[in-house]
C-alpha cells in the first residue's frame, strides 16, 4: 500500500497567512518592548542625576548649622566656581540647563510610559512589588505634579525673589566686588567685576520662622522623597540588578535613600522653627 501527502493550496495559503501575521505581531511586540525598555533606561539616567543633585543641595543646606558667614560664602562659591574658567555663575547656568534638560526627558518619558500602561493588556516587564514600593509608585505621579509646582514657588522665593514669606528686608541684595578668580575684594578696578549678592542665610531663617512654611516644604519634601525610593528602586531595575535574591536589599537601599534626603531637608527648616539661634 503507498502512502501519499497532499497539501492543498488553499491550506498553505492560511498556513503562510497565518504564520506571516504572527512573524507580524511578533516583531511588532518586539519593537515596542525595546522602546518601552529605552524609555526606561532614559527615565533612569535623568532620574539619578536628580537623586545626586538633591542630595548635594541638601548637604548644602546643613551649612545653614555652621552660621551665616559659613553658609552664604558656601552660595557665593557656588556662583564663582572654576572662575576664570568659567565665567561668574556658569556652574550654576551649566546646571540649570542639564535640569531643565533632564526634566523635559524625564516628563517626556514618563507620560509616554503612562499612556503605554494604559494600552497595554498585561506586564512582561514586572516583578512583584512590596507594599510600600507599590505605594509609592500608584503616589509618584501625582508626587510629581506637587513637585512641579513647589519647584515653581521655590524658584520664584529664593532665586528670583518674586514671592517673599516673612521679612521684607532678608531679601535685600548687596554689592560685592570679585577679582578674576573669585575671591572677594574691598573696592573696584582693573579686572575687578561687580555682582550683586543677597543674604541667603536671613532668607532661610525668615521663611521658616513661619510654621505654615515648615509644613509646606515638608510636603514637598516628602513628595520628593516617595518619587526618589521609587525611582531609584525602579532604576535598579531598569539597569538589571533587581532579581529575586536581590529584591529585598534594593528596596532597602531605596527605602533608605529617600529617608535620607527626607531627613537632610527637613532638618535645617525643623531646627529654626523650633528656636535655632543665628549664628554669625
Amino acid at each position: 500500500m503507498k502512502l501519499s501527502t497532499r497539501f492543498s493550496p488553499v491550506a498553505l495559503g492560511k498556513s503562510y497567512r497565518l504564520d506571516f501575521v504572527a512573524n507580524t505581531t511578533l516583531t511588532t511586540d518586539n519593537k515596542a518592548i525595546k522602546t518601552t525598555v529605552i524609555i526606561k533606561q532614559a527615565m533612569a539616567i535623568t532620574g539619578m542625576f536628580f537623586v545626586g543633585f538633591v542630595i548635594l543641595h541638601a548637604y548644602g543646606n546643613l551649612k545653614v548649622f555652621s552660621g551665616a558667614t559659613v553658609y552664604n560664602d558656601y552660595a557665593l562659591h557656588l556662583r564663582t566656581f572654576l572662575m576664570p574658567i568659567l565665567p561668574y555663575e556658569g556652574l550654576l547656568w551649566i546646571l540649570r540647563v542639564l535640569l531643565v534638560v533632564f526634566a523635559l526627558v524625564h516628563i517626556i518619558s514618563a507620560i509616554a510610559l503612562w499612556h503605554r500602561a494604559g494600552l497595554a493588556r498585561g506586564s512582561r516587564y514586572m516583578v512583584k512589588k512590596s507594599l510600600a514600593t507599590a505605594y509609592a509608585g500608584r503616589t509618584v505621579r501625582w508626587g510629581g505634579i506637587i513637585l512641579l509646582l513647589f519647584l515653581i514657588f521655590h524658584i520664584s522665593h529664593f532665586t528670583l525673589k518674586l514671592a517673599k514669606v516673612g521679612d521684607a528686608a532678608a531679601y535685600a541684595s548687596h554689592q560685592v566686588f570679585l577679582d578674576p578668580a573669585g575671591h572677594v575684594v574691598d573696592a573696584a578696578g582693573p579686572g575687578i567685576i561687580s555682582a550683586m549678592e543677597g543674604n541667603p542665610y536671613a532668607m532661610m531663617f525668615t521663611t521658616f520662622s513661619n510654621w505654615w512654611m515648615v509644613l509646606i516644604y515638608a510636603i514637598a519634601v516628602g513628595a520628593l522623597c516617595l518619587h526618589i525610593a521609587h525611582g531609584v528602586w525602579s532604576a535598579l531595575q531598569t539597569i538589571g540588578w533587581l532579581r529575586r535574591n536581590t529584591q529585598y536589599t534594593v528596596q532597602i537601599i531605596s527605602g533608605l535613600v529617600g529617608l535620607l534626603v527626607f531627613a537632610m531637608f527637613l532638618a535645617p527648616p525643623v531646627a529654626i522653627l523650633a528656636g535655632m539661634p543665628m549664628l554669625a
